[in-house]
C-alpha cells in the first residue's frame, strides 16, 4: 500500500480551489526580492518583529511595524492601494502570519511571505542593519548556489 495514495488526492476541483487559495494569501521569498529588486510600488513589505530583531538584520526595503503597533501605526506608513507582505523570523515562527491578520482587519489587501527572515537571508538576500547591506552566501538547502533563480 503506498503511503502517499493511502489517502487519495483531492478532486480537481478542490484542488484547483486549495491551491488558488495558497497563491492568494502566501508568497515567497524569491518573488519579493524580484518585486523589490524591480522597484514595483504597489508591494510594501512589512517587518513585524521587535526592535532588536529589525536591528539584527532585516530585508532591504522593508518598512519595520511590530505587529502590536500595527492597529495603531499602520495608516501613517502603508498606503491603502498596496498589496502588504509580512514576514517575521521563519517557518517555526507565526508573527507574520499575526501581523498579516491584523492588516488584514484594516482592509489591506495582504500575504504572507513565506520561509520569513531566515530563508530571505538563507537564499542571499539583501540585509540591511545599521552598518549597511551585506548578502550572505546563499545556503544550497534552500536555493541554487550558482545565483540563478530555481525557475519554479
Amino acid at each position: 500500500m503506498s503511503a502517499v495514495t493511502s489517502t487519495p488526492a483531492a478532486p480537481n476541483a478542490a484542488a484547483l480551489a486549495h491551491f488558488a487559495a495558497r497563491l492568494a494569501f502566501e508568497t515567497d521569498v524569491s518573488d519579493v526580492a524580484a518585486d523589490l529588486a524591480a522597484g514595483v510600488p504597489e508591494v510594501v513589505v512589512v517587518d513585524s518583529r521587535s526592535r532588536e530583531s529589525w536591528d539584527q538584520g532585516h530585508v532591504q526595503g522593508a518598512v519595520h511595524l511590530p505587529t502590536a503597533e500595527i492597529a495603531a501605526g499602520a495608516a501613517a506608513l502603508i498606503p491603502r492601494d498596496v498589496t502588504v507582505v509580512t514576514y517575521c523570523w521563519g517557518p517555526g515562527c507565526n508573527g507574520a502570519t499575526r501581523a498579516a491578520l491584523e492588516f488584514a482587519r484594516l482592509g489591506y489587501a495582504v500575504k504572507e511571505m513565506l520561509g520569513g527572515f531566515e530563508y530571505w537571508a538563507r537564499e542571499g538576500f539583501p540585509v540591511e542593519t545599521a552598518s549597511g547591506v551585506s548578502r550572505r552566501p546563499v545556503d544550497a538547502l534552500t536555493a541554487p548556489v550558482s545565483g540563478i533563480a530555481c525557475a519554479c
